[in-house]
Protein backbone atom coordinates (compact mmCIF):
# COMPACT_ATOMS: atom_id res chain seq x y z
CA UNK A 1 0.00 0.00 0.00
CA UNK A 2 1.58 3.33 -1.63
CA UNK A 3 1.96 5.78 1.77
CA UNK A 4 2.00 9.49 0.25
CA UNK A 5 4.69 12.03 1.38
CA UNK A 6 2.13 14.15 3.12
CA UNK A 7 1.43 11.17 5.69
CA UNK A 8 4.92 10.33 5.97
CA UNK A 9 5.70 13.66 7.03
CA UNK A 10 3.30 15.29 8.51
CA UNK A 11 3.44 18.73 11.15
CA UNK A 12 2.60 17.99 14.69
CA UNK A 13 2.57 18.79 18.41
CA UNK A 14 5.92 16.94 20.56
CA UNK A 15 6.51 14.88 22.25
CA UNK A 16 5.42 11.35 20.36
CA UNK A 17 3.79 10.73 17.15
CA UNK A 18 1.90 7.66 18.54
CA UNK A 19 0.82 9.17 21.90
CA UNK A 20 0.20 12.57 21.18
CA UNK A 21 -0.77 13.20 17.57
CA UNK A 22 -2.58 10.01 16.86
CA UNK A 23 -4.90 10.45 20.00
CA UNK A 24 -5.29 13.88 19.15
CA UNK A 25 -6.44 12.89 16.12
CA UNK A 26 -8.77 10.43 17.65
CA UNK A 27 -10.45 12.46 19.66
CA UNK A 28 -10.82 14.56 16.90
CA UNK A 29 -12.32 12.17 14.80
CA UNK A 30 -14.98 10.98 17.31
CA UNK A 31 -16.34 14.48 18.00
CA UNK A 32 -16.37 14.70 14.18
CA UNK A 33 -18.53 11.47 14.02
CA UNK A 34 -21.31 12.64 17.08
CA UNK A 35 -21.93 15.23 14.49
CA UNK A 36 -22.27 12.64 12.09
CA UNK A 37 -24.86 10.93 13.91
CA UNK A 38 -26.70 13.49 15.03
CA UNK A 39 -25.84 13.08 18.37
CA UNK A 40 -23.39 16.16 19.48
CA UNK A 41 -25.99 18.49 21.15
CA UNK A 42 -27.12 15.29 23.77
CA UNK A 43 -23.59 14.79 25.09
CA UNK A 44 -23.79 15.56 28.30
CA UNK A 45 -20.63 13.28 29.59
CA UNK A 46 -17.41 11.78 28.56
CA UNK A 47 -15.41 8.55 29.32
CA UNK A 48 -12.01 7.54 27.73
CA UNK A 49 -10.08 5.03 28.73
CA UNK A 50 -6.11 4.40 27.70
CA UNK A 51 -4.42 0.78 27.23
CA UNK A 52 -1.02 -0.84 26.91
CA UNK A 53 1.87 1.47 26.28
CA UNK A 54 -0.40 4.56 26.13
CA UNK A 55 -2.04 4.24 29.52
CA UNK A 56 1.72 3.28 31.14
CA UNK A 57 3.76 6.05 29.10
CA UNK A 58 0.89 8.43 28.53
CA UNK A 59 1.64 10.97 31.05
CA UNK A 60 5.14 11.38 30.28
CA UNK A 61 4.60 11.67 26.27
CA UNK A 62 1.39 14.28 26.94
CA UNK A 63 -1.23 11.80 25.96
CA UNK A 64 -4.20 13.28 27.87
CA UNK A 65 -3.20 16.88 26.70
CA UNK A 66 -3.73 15.71 23.24
CA UNK A 67 -6.73 13.92 23.80
CA UNK A 68 -8.29 17.63 25.05
CA UNK A 69 -6.77 19.21 21.94
CA UNK A 70 -8.86 16.61 20.09
CA UNK A 71 -11.95 16.81 22.11
CA UNK A 72 -11.50 20.90 21.57
CA UNK A 73 -11.49 20.08 17.89
CA UNK A 74 -7.95 21.82 17.22
CA UNK A 75 -5.78 20.79 14.63
CA UNK A 76 -2.17 20.08 15.21
CA UNK A 77 -0.72 22.59 12.97
CA UNK A 78 -2.92 25.51 14.77
CA UNK A 79 -1.91 24.66 18.36
CA UNK A 80 -0.45 27.10 19.75
CA UNK A 81 2.18 25.42 22.87
CA UNK A 82 1.67 28.91 24.73
CA UNK A 83 -1.99 28.73 25.03
CA UNK A 84 -2.80 26.85 28.25
CA UNK A 85 -5.95 24.56 26.94
CA UNK A 86 -5.00 21.95 29.50
CA UNK A 87 -4.60 23.95 32.49
CA UNK A 88 -7.93 25.24 32.17
CA UNK A 89 -9.81 22.20 32.02
CA UNK A 90 -8.13 20.83 35.13
CA UNK A 91 -8.67 23.88 37.08
CA UNK A 92 -12.53 24.13 35.78
CA UNK A 93 -13.42 20.93 35.03
CA UNK A 94 -15.51 21.78 32.12
CA UNK A 95 -14.09 21.47 28.39
CA UNK A 96 -15.91 22.79 25.41
CA UNK A 97 -16.49 20.46 23.09
CA UNK A 98 -15.66 21.34 19.62
CA UNK A 99 -15.32 24.68 21.39
CA UNK A 100 -19.03 24.70 21.33
CA UNK A 101 -20.29 23.23 23.79
CA UNK A 102 -19.42 23.24 27.69
CA UNK A 103 -19.68 19.94 29.07
CA UNK A 104 -18.00 18.42 32.96
CA UNK A 105 -15.02 16.56 32.00
CA UNK A 106 -12.58 15.84 35.03
CA UNK A 107 -9.41 14.67 33.86
CA UNK A 108 -8.61 12.37 36.64
CA UNK A 109 -11.77 10.58 36.79
CA UNK A 110 -13.11 10.90 33.46
CA UNK A 111 -9.72 9.67 31.74
CA UNK A 112 -8.80 6.20 32.66
CA UNK A 113 -4.90 4.73 32.49
CA UNK A 114 -5.97 0.91 32.21
CA UNK A 115 -2.60 -0.02 32.69
CA UNK A 116 -2.88 -4.40 32.90
CA UNK A 117 -4.74 -4.16 29.32
CA UNK A 118 -3.24 -4.73 25.89
CA UNK A 119 -5.90 -4.86 22.99
CA UNK A 120 -5.58 -7.73 20.64
CA UNK A 121 -5.31 -5.36 17.96
CA UNK A 122 -2.33 -2.43 18.59
CA UNK A 123 -0.71 -1.75 22.13
CA UNK A 124 -2.03 1.95 21.49
CA UNK A 125 -5.53 1.38 22.55
CA UNK A 126 -8.24 4.11 23.42
CA UNK A 127 -12.21 3.58 23.96
CA UNK A 128 -14.04 7.08 23.81
CA UNK A 129 -17.27 6.97 25.04
CA UNK A 130 -20.11 9.66 25.65
CA UNK A 131 -23.47 10.14 27.59
CA UNK A 132 -26.77 11.87 27.58
CA UNK A 133 -27.89 13.70 30.31
CA UNK A 134 -29.99 10.34 31.75
CA UNK A 135 -26.95 8.33 31.37
CA UNK A 136 -27.22 6.48 28.40
CA UNK A 137 -24.64 5.69 26.28
CA UNK A 138 -24.57 7.30 23.14
CA UNK A 139 -21.57 6.15 21.35
CA UNK A 140 -18.52 3.99 22.12
CA UNK A 141 -15.59 4.06 19.41
CA UNK A 142 -12.36 2.43 19.91
CA UNK A 143 -9.18 3.56 18.14
CA UNK A 144 -5.58 2.29 17.50
CA UNK A 145 -2.67 4.35 17.09
CA UNK A 146 -0.27 2.89 14.98
CA UNK A 147 2.43 5.20 14.12
CA UNK A 148 3.34 8.51 12.91
CA UNK A 149 -0.03 9.80 13.85
CA UNK A 150 -1.99 7.28 11.67
CA UNK A 151 -4.86 5.63 13.34
CA UNK A 152 -7.88 3.59 12.44
CA UNK A 153 -10.72 2.53 14.13
CA UNK A 154 -11.41 -1.12 15.82
CA UNK A 155 -13.07 -2.31 12.51
CA UNK A 156 -10.41 -0.21 10.04
CA UNK A 157 -7.85 -1.81 11.81
CA UNK A 158 -9.22 -5.59 12.10
CA UNK A 159 -9.54 -5.03 8.31
CA UNK A 160 -5.63 -3.70 8.07
CA UNK A 161 -7.17 -0.72 6.50
CA UNK A 162 -6.43 2.82 7.12
CA UNK A 163 -8.04 4.76 4.16
CA UNK A 164 -8.86 3.62 0.92
CA UNK A 165 -5.85 3.15 -1.36
CA UNK A 166 -4.62 5.82 -3.92
CA UNK A 167 -5.51 6.27 -7.27
CA UNK A 168 -1.50 6.70 -8.60
CA UNK A 169 0.55 5.32 -11.49
CA UNK A 170 2.89 3.46 -9.94
CA UNK A 171 1.96 1.49 -7.00
CA UNK A 172 4.66 -0.49 -4.86
CA UNK A 173 4.57 -2.84 -2.09
CA UNK A 174 8.55 -4.01 -1.98
CA UNK A 175 11.71 -2.42 -3.46
CA UNK A 176 11.73 -5.36 -5.42
CA UNK A 177 8.81 -3.88 -7.38
CA UNK A 178 9.95 0.02 -6.93
CA UNK A 179 13.83 -1.16 -8.70
CA UNK A 180 11.46 -3.02 -11.60
CA UNK A 181 9.17 0.13 -11.99
CA UNK A 182 12.40 2.42 -11.90
CA UNK A 183 14.19 0.31 -14.36
CA UNK A 184 11.30 0.01 -16.95
CA UNK A 185 10.14 3.38 -16.54
CA UNK A 186 13.89 5.14 -16.46
CA UNK A 187 12.75 6.75 -13.91
CA UNK A 188 14.49 7.88 -10.41
CA UNK A 189 12.62 6.94 -6.70
CA UNK A 190 11.95 10.70 -6.48
CA UNK A 191 10.58 10.58 -9.54
CA UNK A 192 8.22 7.99 -9.23
CA UNK A 193 7.12 9.51 -5.96
CA UNK A 194 6.68 12.83 -7.27
CA UNK A 195 4.86 11.53 -9.89
CA UNK A 196 2.32 9.61 -6.97
CA UNK A 197 2.10 12.77 -5.25
CA UNK A 198 1.09 15.00 -8.31
CA UNK A 199 -1.86 12.28 -8.88
CA UNK A 200 -2.99 12.20 -5.68
CA UNK A 201 -2.80 16.01 -4.56
CA UNK A 202 -1.75 18.00 -7.76
CA UNK A 203 1.52 19.74 -9.39
CA UNK A 204 1.11 23.02 -7.26
CA UNK A 205 0.52 21.67 -3.85
CA UNK A 206 3.05 18.94 -3.94
CA UNK A 207 5.92 21.79 -5.17
CA UNK A 208 5.07 23.97 -2.17
CA UNK A 209 4.47 20.95 0.02
CA UNK A 210 7.90 19.38 -0.04
CA UNK A 211 9.65 22.31 0.53
CA UNK A 212 7.02 23.56 3.10
CA UNK A 213 7.71 20.35 5.22
CA UNK A 214 11.26 20.84 4.73
CA UNK A 215 11.50 24.44 6.32
CA UNK A 216 9.38 23.28 9.18
CA UNK A 217 11.66 20.60 9.65
CA UNK A 218 14.97 23.00 9.70
CA UNK A 219 13.25 25.85 11.61
CA UNK A 220 12.95 23.29 14.35
CA UNK A 221 16.96 22.99 14.27
CA UNK A 222 17.11 26.36 14.36
CA UNK A 223 14.87 26.76 17.52
CA UNK A 224 16.76 23.79 19.15
CA UNK A 225 19.98 25.27 18.97
CA UNK A 226 18.86 28.63 20.77
CA UNK A 227 16.54 27.34 23.14
CA UNK A 228 17.97 26.89 26.76
CA UNK A 229 16.60 25.70 29.95
CA UNK A 230 15.62 22.47 31.64
CA UNK A 231 12.60 20.01 29.74
CA UNK A 232 9.49 19.15 31.23
CA UNK A 233 8.49 16.27 33.00
CA UNK A 234 10.24 15.95 36.41
CA UNK A 235 14.13 14.53 34.28
CA UNK A 236 15.43 17.75 35.19
CA UNK A 237 17.46 17.17 32.05
CA UNK A 238 19.00 19.92 30.70
CA UNK A 239 18.93 21.25 27.02
CA UNK A 240 22.95 20.57 25.70
CA UNK A 241 21.62 21.73 21.76
CA UNK A 242 22.41 25.14 22.50
CA UNK A 243 26.19 24.76 24.32
CA UNK A 244 27.05 22.28 22.12
CA UNK A 245 26.38 25.47 19.29
CA UNK A 246 27.96 27.87 21.13
CA UNK A 247 31.55 25.64 20.95
CA UNK A 248 31.03 24.76 17.46
CA UNK A 249 31.31 28.36 16.90
CA UNK A 250 33.65 29.22 19.27
CA UNK A 251 36.27 26.55 17.39
CA UNK A 252 35.22 28.20 14.09
CA UNK A 253 36.21 31.73 15.53
CA UNK A 254 39.59 30.26 16.51
CA UNK A 255 40.13 28.23 13.79
CA UNK A 256 40.32 25.21 16.10
CA UNK A 257 40.63 22.24 13.11
CA UNK A 258 39.09 19.05 14.02
CA UNK A 259 38.83 16.37 11.26
CA UNK A 260 35.87 14.86 12.74
CA UNK A 261 34.00 18.23 13.61
CA UNK A 262 31.31 17.55 10.90
CA UNK A 263 30.02 14.57 13.33
CA UNK A 264 29.67 17.35 15.78
CA UNK A 265 27.15 19.26 13.61
CA UNK A 266 25.13 16.33 12.61
CA UNK A 267 25.02 15.52 16.60
CA UNK A 268 23.60 19.15 17.16
CA UNK A 269 21.24 18.95 14.70
CA UNK A 270 20.05 15.88 15.69
CA UNK A 271 19.56 17.00 19.28
CA UNK A 272 18.29 20.37 18.64
CA UNK A 273 15.07 18.68 16.83
CA UNK A 274 14.79 16.32 19.56
CA UNK A 275 15.13 19.01 22.09
CA UNK A 276 12.66 20.75 20.68
CA UNK A 277 10.49 17.47 20.52
CA UNK A 278 10.77 16.86 23.92
CA UNK A 279 9.71 20.15 25.18
CA UNK A 280 6.30 20.39 23.14
CA UNK A 281 7.20 22.38 20.46
CA UNK A 282 6.52 22.28 17.09
CA UNK A 283 8.10 19.06 14.88
CA UNK A 284 7.11 17.04 11.38
CA UNK A 285 7.05 13.43 12.04
CA UNK A 286 9.71 11.79 10.25
CA UNK A 287 8.35 9.31 10.11
CA UNK A 288 7.47 9.82 14.28
CA UNK A 289 7.96 12.45 16.43
CA UNK A 290 11.06 10.32 18.71
CA UNK A 291 12.84 10.56 15.60
CA UNK A 292 11.92 13.66 14.21
CA UNK A 293 15.79 14.74 14.59
CA UNK A 294 17.23 12.50 12.30
CA UNK A 295 16.04 13.56 8.90
CA UNK A 296 16.46 17.07 9.51
CA UNK A 297 20.08 16.74 10.88
CA UNK A 298 21.03 14.90 7.63
CA UNK A 299 19.14 16.20 5.25
CA UNK A 300 20.98 19.79 6.82
CA UNK A 301 24.41 17.87 6.09
CA UNK A 302 23.51 17.71 2.92
CA UNK A 303 22.57 21.01 2.51
CA UNK A 304 25.80 21.96 4.16
CA UNK A 305 28.75 20.28 3.12
CA UNK A 306 27.55 17.88 0.56
CA UNK A 307 25.46 19.22 -1.87
CA UNK A 308 28.61 20.32 -3.70
CA UNK A 309 29.50 16.73 -4.84
CA UNK A 310 26.03 16.32 -5.85
CA UNK A 311 24.61 15.94 -9.51
CA UNK A 312 21.44 17.37 -8.86
CA UNK A 313 22.93 20.56 -6.67
CA UNK A 314 21.38 22.18 -3.55
CA UNK A 315 17.78 22.75 -3.61
CA UNK A 316 16.74 19.95 -6.23
CA UNK A 317 18.80 17.57 -4.10
CA UNK A 318 16.73 18.36 -1.13
CA UNK A 319 13.89 17.08 -3.11
CA UNK A 320 15.29 14.38 -4.26
CA UNK A 321 16.73 13.62 -0.27
CA UNK A 322 12.88 13.58 0.46
CA UNK A 323 11.24 12.02 -2.26
CA UNK A 324 13.65 8.86 -1.91
CA UNK A 325 13.14 8.86 1.94
CA UNK A 326 9.46 9.55 1.67
CA UNK A 327 9.56 6.00 -0.77
CA UNK A 328 11.81 4.00 1.83
CA UNK A 329 8.98 5.21 4.67
CA UNK A 330 5.98 3.72 2.57
CA UNK A 331 7.62 0.44 2.39
CA UNK A 332 8.55 0.15 6.32
CA UNK A 333 4.52 1.09 6.69
CA UNK A 334 3.36 -1.27 4.23
CA UNK A 335 5.37 -4.12 5.26
CA UNK A 336 6.50 -3.82 8.92
CA UNK A 337 5.90 -0.76 11.26
CA UNK A 338 7.10 2.66 11.98
CA UNK A 339 5.21 2.04 16.16
CA UNK A 340 7.53 1.63 18.98
CA UNK A 341 4.76 0.23 20.79
CA UNK A 342 4.59 -2.59 18.68
CA UNK A 343 8.11 -3.13 17.08
CA UNK A 344 10.25 -1.15 19.61
CA UNK A 345 12.78 1.97 19.23
CA UNK A 346 14.04 -0.09 15.52
CA UNK A 347 10.81 0.95 14.07
CA UNK A 348 11.08 4.79 14.46
CA UNK A 349 15.24 5.71 15.10
CA UNK A 350 15.56 2.27 13.02
CA UNK A 351 13.39 3.34 10.15
CA UNK A 352 14.42 7.54 10.13
CA UNK A 353 17.85 6.33 9.95
CA UNK A 354 16.80 4.02 6.75
CA UNK A 355 15.19 6.49 5.05
CA UNK A 356 17.89 9.28 5.60
CA UNK A 357 20.66 6.98 4.38
CA UNK A 358 18.22 6.12 1.18
CA UNK A 359 18.00 9.84 0.82
CA UNK A 360 20.92 10.79 1.41
CA UNK A 361 22.49 8.45 -1.67
CA UNK A 362 19.93 9.46 -3.87
CA UNK A 363 21.16 13.18 -3.42
CA UNK A 364 24.36 12.32 -4.09
CA UNK A 365 23.32 10.75 -7.17
CA UNK A 366 23.86 6.86 -5.99
CA UNK A 367 22.31 4.45 -8.30
CA UNK A 368 19.01 1.83 -7.22
CA UNK A 369 21.96 -0.86 -6.11
CA UNK A 370 23.37 2.10 -3.92
CA UNK A 371 20.27 3.75 -2.58
CA UNK A 372 18.96 0.34 -1.34
CA UNK A 373 22.49 -0.78 -0.02
CA UNK A 374 22.38 2.48 2.26
CA UNK A 375 18.89 1.76 3.75
CA UNK A 376 19.37 -1.44 4.61
CA UNK A 377 23.10 -0.99 5.91
CA UNK A 378 21.07 1.46 8.08
CA UNK A 379 18.42 -0.53 9.36
CA UNK A 380 20.73 -3.79 9.80
CA UNK A 381 22.51 -2.01 12.36
CA UNK A 382 19.17 -0.69 14.08
CA UNK A 383 17.80 -4.50 14.64
CA UNK A 384 16.23 -5.34 17.82
CA UNK A 385 16.51 -1.52 19.41
CA UNK A 386 14.46 -1.35 22.12
CA UNK A 387 12.17 1.41 23.20
CA UNK A 388 12.43 1.91 26.92
CA UNK A 389 11.65 5.59 27.88
CA UNK A 390 13.16 6.66 31.30
CA UNK A 391 10.00 7.80 33.16
CA UNK A 392 7.83 7.42 30.06
CA UNK A 393 9.46 10.71 28.39
CA UNK A 394 10.86 11.32 25.02
CA UNK A 395 14.01 11.94 26.24
CA UNK A 396 16.30 9.16 27.67
CA UNK A 397 17.57 7.97 25.68
CA UNK A 398 15.42 9.10 22.53
CA UNK A 399 17.42 12.37 22.25
CA UNK A 400 21.05 11.15 21.75
CA UNK A 401 19.40 8.42 19.69
CA UNK A 402 18.19 10.57 17.24
CA UNK A 403 22.19 12.30 17.34
CA UNK A 404 23.29 8.90 16.78
CA UNK A 405 20.74 7.82 14.67
CA UNK A 406 21.86 10.53 12.19
CA UNK A 407 25.52 9.88 12.55
CA UNK A 408 24.82 6.09 11.53
CA UNK A 409 22.71 7.22 8.35
CA UNK A 410 25.63 9.31 6.89
CA UNK A 411 27.74 6.21 7.58
CA UNK A 412 25.48 4.24 5.94
CA UNK A 413 25.31 6.31 3.31
CA UNK A 414 29.17 6.45 2.77
CA UNK A 415 29.15 3.15 2.51
CA UNK A 416 26.77 2.33 0.08
CA UNK A 417 28.44 4.99 -1.89
CA UNK A 418 31.94 3.94 -1.70
CA UNK A 419 30.21 0.46 -3.48
CA UNK A 420 29.02 -0.59 -6.58
CA UNK A 421 26.12 -1.62 -5.19
CA UNK A 422 26.27 -5.10 -4.95
CA UNK A 423 25.14 -6.17 -1.24
CA UNK A 424 24.49 -9.57 0.14
CA UNK A 425 21.18 -8.45 2.18
CA UNK A 426 18.15 -6.64 0.48
CA UNK A 427 15.92 -4.37 2.32
CA UNK A 428 12.75 -6.16 1.67
CA UNK A 429 14.72 -9.01 3.50
CA UNK A 430 15.65 -6.03 6.23
CA UNK A 431 12.15 -5.06 6.88
CA UNK A 432 10.69 -8.59 7.34
CA UNK A 433 13.75 -9.26 9.51
CA UNK A 434 12.57 -5.85 11.44
CA UNK A 435 9.02 -6.77 11.92
CA UNK A 436 9.84 -10.34 13.00
CA UNK A 437 12.09 -8.91 15.43
CA UNK A 438 9.86 -6.85 16.33
CA UNK A 439 7.14 -9.34 17.13
CA UNK A 440 9.47 -11.12 19.13
CA UNK A 441 10.43 -8.39 21.15
CA UNK A 442 9.20 -8.75 24.77
CA UNK A 443 6.12 -5.83 26.09
CA UNK A 444 8.14 -4.46 28.42
CA UNK A 445 11.04 -3.24 25.93
CA UNK A 446 7.77 -1.36 23.44
CA UNK A 447 7.28 1.86 24.86
CA UNK A 448 6.34 0.66 27.79
CA UNK A 449 8.70 1.81 30.62
CA UNK A 450 8.24 -1.45 32.18
CA UNK A 451 12.14 -2.35 30.93
CA UNK A 452 15.42 -1.74 30.01
CA UNK A 453 16.82 1.88 30.82
CA UNK A 454 13.23 2.74 31.98
CA UNK A 455 13.83 0.45 35.02
CA UNK A 456 17.42 0.14 35.65
CA UNK A 457 18.67 3.81 35.21
CA UNK A 458 17.74 4.87 38.43
CA UNK A 459 19.58 1.95 40.54
CA UNK A 460 22.84 2.02 38.51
Amino acid sequence: MYYSYFEIFSVGIGPSSSHTVGPMRAAKRYVENLYARGLFDQVSSLEITLYGSLALTGIGHGTVKAIVYGLMGLEAEAVNPEIPYVNAVEQDKIIHLDQKVAIPFDLEKDVIFDKKTFLPEHSNGMRFKSFDKEGNLLLEEVYFSVGGGTIARQDEIARRIERPAYNIPYDFNSFKELREICEKESKTIAEIVYANECAIHGREKVDEGIMKIYRIMQNAVDRGMKAEGVLPGGLNIKRRAREIYRRLEEKFITNDYDPLQIIDWINLWGFAVAEENAAGGQIVTAPTMGSAGIIPSVSRYFERYAHVKSPFGKEEGIKVFMLTASAVCSLYRTNASISGAEVGCQGEVGVACSMAAAGLSAAMGGNLAQIENAAEIAMEHNLGLTCDPVGGLVQVPCIERNAMGAVKAVNSARLALRGNGRHFVSLDSVIKTMFDTGRDMQNKYKETSLGGLAINVATC
